[in-house]
This record gives C-alpha cells, sequence and structure tokens, in this order.
C-alpha cells in the first residue's frame, strides 16, 4: 500500500462508559488502526478505511462522546517511514503470537495421521491469518514467514518429487527474495553464491512479480522455498544436490534457528539469526545485512571443515 495521506480519528468517551470503551477498542484493534497520542488513532488514507472511521466516529458519538476525523498529507514529527514501521510493528506482534500458535499445532500433530486431528482448529488459525492479512497494509515480511508456516500445517497437498538440478543452468543469475533478509535468506544467498551461482546478483522485493526476470526464493509459491519439513536452505541443498558435509550440518542449524522446532537439536545458528535481526533494527541496507551474513556463514563453514 503507498498511502500518501493518513486518516486520523480523534475522541473522548463520558468516564463513566467503560463499556463502550473497550467496545470502541476492540473495533480500532480489528481494523488495524494504531495509536499515536491517547484517544488519537492512525490508518492510511484508503476508501476502506476511511469509512470504517467514519462508521466508528458515529458510533461514538451515539456513545455520548466526541470524535473528530482528519485527513492529513503529514504528521509532525513523523515520518512516512516511522508511520509505516508503527504499523508493521503492530502487526509483528500478532504474528508472533499467530506463528507461535501455528508450531504448537504442527509440534502436536507429528505422528498423527490427519484423521486423528481436529480440522477445526487449523481452520480457526487460516481464518486467523487471513483477518491478519487484511490489516497488513504495509506487508508486513512477519506476514510471509506465517504463510510459509501455515502451508507446513497444512500439510502437502499432494506428493511432489523434487528433481534435481543442474547448478551451470542457474549461472549468472538474478535471485530475488524479500527485504530484511533473516537467517534462512542469508544463508540460501550464501550457499547459491558459494555452490550453485557464484556470479548471482541478488536482489530484494516484497514479491516474486515485482522482479519478474529474477529467481525467486525464500518466498511464498516460490519454487526454491520451504517445502514440506524443509526450510528453504535445505530445499536449495537437496535440488542441486550439494552434499558437502559442513553445509549440511550448516542446514541443520539454519533448520533448527528458522523453523524453532529443534528438529536436530542445533542451536549455533540461533545466535547468528539474532545478529541479523539486529542489523535490520539498525537499520542497515539489505545488501549489506547480507554482506555482513556472507561473513558469518564463510567463518562458520570454515570452522565446521576442520572438525
Amino acid at each position: 500500500m503507498k498511502a500518501t495521506s493518513w486518516l486520523l480519528l480523534l475522541f473522548s468517551l463520558p468516564t463513566n462508559r467503560n463499556t463502550e470503551r473497550v467496545a470502541v477498542w476492540r473495533r480500532l484493534r480489528k481494523m488495524g488502526a494504531v495509536q499515536i497520542k491517547t484517544s488519537t488513532y492512525l490508518l492510511p488514507d484508503e476508501p476502506a478505511q476511511y469509512e470504517q472511521f467514519q462508521w466508528l466516529a458515529q458510533q461514538i458519538r451515539d456513545y455520548g462522546g466526541d470524535s473528530t476525523l482528519v485527513r492529513a498529507q503529514e504528521i509532525e514529527g513523523l515520518t512516512r517511514e516511522k508511520v509505516v514501521s508503527l504499523f508493521n510493528a503492530a502487526r509483528d506482534k500478532e504474528y508472533v503470537d499467530l506463528k507461535k500458535a501455528l508450531q504448537n499445532f504442527i509440534s502436536r500433530r507429528r505422528g498423527k495421521s490427519d484423521a486423528d486431528f481436529a480440522v477445526a482448529e487449523l481452520e480457526r488459525l487460516t481464518k486467523q491469518f487471513r483477518e491478519l492479512r487484511q490489516i497488513d497494509f504495509f506487508d508486513s515480511p512477519r506476514g510471509h514467514d506465517v504463510a510459509m508456516l501455515l502451508r507446513r500445517a497444512e500439510g502437502p497437498r499432494r506428493s511432489l518429487k523434487l528433481r534435481t538440478l543442474d547448478a551451470k543452468q542457474y549461472h549468472e543469475k538474478t535471485w530475488l527474495t524479500r527485504p530484511r533478509p533473516e537467517i534462512d535468506r542469508v544463508g540460501s544467498a550464501w550457499l547459491i553464491s558459494k555452490f550453485i551461482d557464484p556470479k548471482a546478483k541478488f536482489v530484494f522485493a516484497p514479491t516474486a512479480q515485482a522482479v519478474p526476470e529474477a529467481i525467486p526464493f525464500d518466498m511464498l509459491d516460490a519454487e526454491f522455498s520451504h517445502h514440506g519439513n524443509n526450510c528453504t536452505f535445505e530445499t536449495l541443498t537437496k535440488r542441486f544436490a550439494v552434499s558437502d558435509k559442513a553445509v549440511v550440518k550448516i542446514g541443520e542449524m539454519i533448520h533448527d534457528a528458522d523453523l524453532d522446532d529443534a528438529r536436530f537439536q542445533r542451536v549455533e545458528c540461533v545466535g547468528i539469526d539474532r545478529v541479523l535481526k539486529g542489523w535490520a533494527k539498525e537499520g542497515l541496507p539489505d545488501e549489506e545485512i547480507l554482506r555482513r551474513g556472507f561473513e558469518c556463514f564463510d567463518a562458520l563453514y570454515a570452522f565446521l571443515q576442520r572438525r
């Protein structure tokens, strides 16, 4: 969403209207509004959001309160980037909760047949994800992570045999992944540049359609992404038959750090993942995060080779 202006709802309610106050708060939360000051909430200026704020403003007046709806091109003290980060931070918290619920679902399902499992719970989690995506106005990266985890929770739609590919057919290509790269994306890019395409060029975009000529990886519905219980790094090693023992160990580490399922009981990459996330929070460009991440994996690979 490329909002060029913002909607601000300013309101007040009588102090004895606690029930109504809770109802308004729940409605604001459901529509994805973020709070910037006491009783001041913000949404992108889009027709659907304008209509929702109009309806809520009228409801507040019906409750005996006061409300004002304002359209603003700029908000003093808040750049567009800062406002977007407020929305993404709000969505990230909700995605984290949903991710934990999905991981718990997958863990409890392990070893059981589909017939033994509560389909209703998966439907509830799917509905929760869809509702969250509707208010994810600026395409939070966490949403893509949860989308791929939801695919895992759904289980394989059909038996899919991944054929081995010839790395020579993938030389000097442009590879695309999502911005703010974390452990699986950085590790996969390192694997690509070291074992698949030594002259690879990496670009970043929220969707594969943004760079049609590029090869997407670790993106929803991409060929090189999560498949079954494999993270993207593991998918790439299998597709391109990378059998290096140190690489296999790194794949196990990335799997446990990315999927957080303790499948291999390896915690070595958890620290690297936190460092990558820290660099993103510091505002480092995606290309710089990738460069520094490559140095981490080069050192880890060298260490594992000597063992």
